[in-house]
């Protein structure tokens, strides 16, 4: 797993390149990256690069690390990210009128656990 997979999403590309470029990219793009990347990259990388964000300390974006990953947050979907963009500035989704456009699940190839979680989550919610 790596940053090079996660650039597989054109969605996590452009967040990717806006924390190299030190942008803030707002609550819900560090939620959204967050909770994509931990799939795809140490805690230690995780935390690194959100501290790229020039509106976030280190002791936040481990805040936000160990928040993700104790909640055990799924990857959120397309309707989810857009939901959350119309609530800050940065665009999370940068191409948001193609509706192939930030679904993380049709570009990225999570651990089977993600998918295992999302199916009993549908099973007890159905059952």
């Amino acid at each position: 797993m790596s940053i090079e997979a996660l650039r597989k999403s054109s969605m996590m590309a452009h967040l990717l390149d806006a924390l190299e470029a030190g942008q803030d990219i707002g609550h819900y793009g560090r939620l959204t990256f967050a909770m994509i990347a931990r799939h795809f990259i140490s805690e230690a990388e995780l935390i690194e690069y959100l501290q790229k964000d020039s509106d976030f300390s280190e002791t936040e974006a481990k805040a936000l690390v160990q928040q993700v990953q104790g909640k055990d947050y799924n990857p959120p979907k397309r309707d989810r990210i857009l939901e959350w963009q119309s609530q800050q500035e940065f665009p999370i989704c940068p191409n948001p009128d193609d509706p192939d456009a930030c679904n993380v699940y049709r570009d990225l190839q999570f651990p089977d656990e993600v998918y295992e979680h999302i199916s009993s989550y549908h099973e007890q919610k159905a059952g």
